[in-house]
């Protein structure tokens, strides 16, 4: 089944009798970012919509859970976290072949490049800046009060997450990379002792994963929390900083080399030391553990997406086999940030 596609007459129907005011027939926009959990654009004439689903086929457990998107979306609603308005989960799958939920569309924008090359430097400023405050703000959700303590489990989070992604990422391995061996053999020897730090976490915060308000550097929308749990928020930061140290341009999607006092944007530490500021910390130990974790998850996540885009699952099969080729690069800079502690 093509993920690009989606039945939009299955979808009027169920959401007709589902969603109180609908009214269709809707025309579906695929976007074209991501590489997960295909999402399209619904226009309808009771309003503007978006559609995120699974993909069809054969999905390793645990994966794409969009019913755990939709949950954390909705408990946020109405706290310091902006979220888009969470509507209503189809988890039959017989509707349209895979689950899916349906919320508002945001009217925001999107940065795919932390360049942000069309801004100006006070602009770039305020526009990190504001990614720090929700971060911080993420991470200071009360979980008991938004009904969230159970979104996670008890116990050391990287103990749990490191093996996660050990097995996820032997379940899509397509040939043998030493370096996501060496890399996942130190994790394991490495992990840190519970601190007692139990937050929620969005999984893979990163400036693209949010909608901007247009005129003002204000985060209006985090997107994409298919990673989200309870856990420990150092991975969250870490994984900004992780980004980041990746080369510029359309795949990297880093700043690695670029001049970045040049462009009005914060070193790693400058943004480090601002969220600790936020969160009352004197400071951060054995940031490269948080910073070796965040680039094996990463490289295990592409090579699930590179192993979809060979079993024909993937949202954008091209794109899908480019970034599995990065799954060396991100094992090495891994086992750099490691060395470096």
């Amino acid at each position: 089944m093509d993920a690009t596609i989606l039945d939009t007459a299955a979808v009027d129907r169920w959401l007709s009798d589902n969603l109180e005011g609908y009214q269709g027939p809707s025309e579906a926009t695929k976007f074209n970012v991501g590489q997960s959990n295909p999402t399209f654009r619904l226009d309808a004439p009771s309003g503007q919509y978006v559609l995120r689903r699974k993909p069809p086929g054969v999905l390793l457990k645990s994966a794409h859970a969009v019913d755990r998107e939709f949950r954390v979306q909705k408990a946020l609603a109405g706290s310091d976290v902006p979220v888009s308005k969470m509507h209503v989960l189809c988890q039959d799958a017989d509707v349209i072949g895979s689950d899916f939920y349906v919320m508002d569309f945001v009217d925001g924008r999107n940065f795919d490049d932390p360049r942000l090359k069309d801004l100006t430097n006070d602009e770039r400023a305020a526009v990190i800046g504001d990614m720090n405050r929700v971060l911080a703000a993420i991470h200071s959700v009360d979980i008991n009060a938004v009904g969230l303590s159970d979104y996670g489990p008890e116990g050391n989070y990287f103990e749990r997450q490191v093996g996660r992604w050990t097995k996820q990422y032997r379940a899509s391995e397509t040939e043998s990379v030493p370096q996501m061996d060496e890399l996942a053999e130190w994790l394991n020897a490495n992990i840190p002792a519970d601190d007692g730090k139990r937050t929620l976490v969005h999984g893979d915060y990163r400036i693209d994963n949010m909608l901007f308000a247009k005129g003002r550097p204000e985060v209006v929308a985090v997107l994409d929390w298919e990673l989200s749990t309870i856990g420990h928020p150092y991975a969250d930061l870490a994984a900004v900083i992780m980004q980041w140290q990746m080369p510029p341009g359309n795949e990297g999607r880093g700043l690695a080399g670029v001049d970045r006092a040049a462009l009005g944007l914060p070193t790693d530490e400058e943004f480090v030391a601002a969220y600790c500021k936020r969160m009352g910390l004197p400071g951060i130990e054995k940031f490269g553990f948080y910073l070796a974790f965040c680039f094996f998850r990463m490289a295990g996540i592409i090579q699930g997406v590179k192993k979809r885009a060979l079993d024909g699952n993937a949202s954008d099969p091209e794109r899908a086999k480019r970034l599995g080729g990065f799954v060396p690069m991100f094992a090495m800079a891994g086992l750099e940030a490691a060395k470096r502690g």
